[in-house]
């Protein structure tokens, strides 16, 4: 028997990470091996190896169509990106039972590459990518103003202020909350602030929505009157798995959610979306809110860098010709109103020095300052 043969049949692949786990982006190859070891000599059709990319949804849902009658409906669908065949030993028919149509493999181990490309992400302009850049790193802000009411008394307004400094970030990054809370009511209220994923799946019309909190955090209680401020307030990002957003059948969104906690009445709550994604946008770790760190990360993405150091400028011959510099040394005509102005040796000195050329570009000051033992020091304080 063929399967009484096979001591074992493995696949390891070439690229792996830190985690040991095999982790690919559009247009990568994958490549790796499959290991086969039998104990004696075998025949086989074929040897085929098979990648296939697609995304799948189902659910059941039972409903009760009487007193006495219910039904189950079955929701599903599936979307394929990529179907990917390899022959690794054998040819392409199944149905050639024939001898000549087997392959013989020998006792042993033995090991068969295989590689394939993933499909490539398609982006119609260049630009478009540009402004998908632009919109991840968009601040993101919202005000919001709510009043109680408890039949005939009103109390004061709560406000709530918040704004994020952009709307893409990676797991493991934290988002910096800027908020300002503000009650001028009579009851006791909490800020907080929460990560929410909503997964919805989509099948023969229908759509199922599933919403879990991934990460929270507390302020301080606040009686009334009192304000509370969070200047950049921390709030980490979990490993979770990255926003889909161009999938017809499933998609993952996150948002935070700022929101004051009311006790007997509804929450007063801003929502702003956010996109997690698996590359950060800013490489070099931390994000800084200065316009020059904005500006150079800006810079980066749009795949222009700035050189290291400033460029020499350019040589006077580049700017000035040698007949310009010649004309202006020859003996004047008319003069106009503001060069008849002029005391005569000025005129002359301004003459002297026009298009003569500036002295030479260096990195290394001609005249550096030169330091004697006779100079006068400093008296003591």
């Amino acid at each position: 028997m063929v399967l009484g043969k096979v001591k074992s049949l493995t696949i390891s692949f070439d690229c792996l990470n830190d985690s040991n786990v095999p982790v690919y982006s559009s247009g990568d190859t994958v490549s790796g091996r499959v290991s086969l070891e039998v104990t004696g000599e075998i025949k086989v059709k074929s040897l085929k190896i098979h990648a296939r990319g697609h995304a799948k949804v189902r659910w059941t849902e039972s409903r009760n169509a009487g007193s006495n009658t219910a039904y189950t409906q079955n929701y599903t669908e599936e979307v394929e990106y990529f179907n990917h065949k390899d022959i690794l030993i054998g040819h392409e028919r199944d149905d050639d039972n024939s001898e000549e149509g087997l392959h013989t493999i020998l006792s042993g181990r033995h090991e068969y590459a295989f590689s394939f490309e993933l499909p490539q992400t398609v982006m119609e302009l260049s630009i478009e990518w540009t402004i998908l850049v632009f919109f991840l790193q968009s601040p993101q802000a919202g005000t919001k103003e709510k009043t109680l009411c408890c039949w005939f008394c009103t109390s004061g307004p709560i406000s709530l202020s918040a704004k994020i400094e952009r709307k893409g970030y990676t797991p493991g990054e934290s988002i910096q909350i800027f908020a300002e809370i503000e009650n001028c009511s009579s009851r006791v209220v909490v800020p907080k602030a929460a990560i929410y994923q909503t997964q919805a799946f989509y099948a023969k019309g229908k759509m199922k929505e599933v919403k879990q909190l991934v990460a929270s955090l507390r302020g301080e209680s606040l009686s009334s009157g009192k304000t509370e401020t969070w200047n950049g307030k921390q709030l980490k990002i979990p490993p979770v798995s990255p926003s889909i957003l161009d999938c017809s059948i499933i998609r993952v969104e996150y948002s935070l959610m700022v929101y004051v906690d009311i006790p007997g009445a509804m929450d007063l709550f801003l929502n702003l979306p956010l996109v997690i994604g698996t590359i950060p946008l800013h490489p070099f770790g931390s994000r800084t809110s200065s316009v020059s760190s904005q500006c150079s990360m800006n810079m980066n993405w749009l795949g222009l860098t700035l050189p290291e150091r400033p460029e020499a400028p350019p040589s006077y011959a580049e700017v000035v010709t040698e007949e310009q510099r010649q004309s202006s040394l020859a003996p004047l005509g008319a003069c106009d109103d503001f060069e008849r102005a002029l005391p005569g040796p000025l005129f002359a000195y301004i003459q002297e020095f026009r298009f003569l050329p500036p002295p030479l570009y260096s990195e290394i000051d001609p005249n550096p300052d030169q330091t004697t033992d006779d100079r006068p020091s400093c008296p003591s304080r």
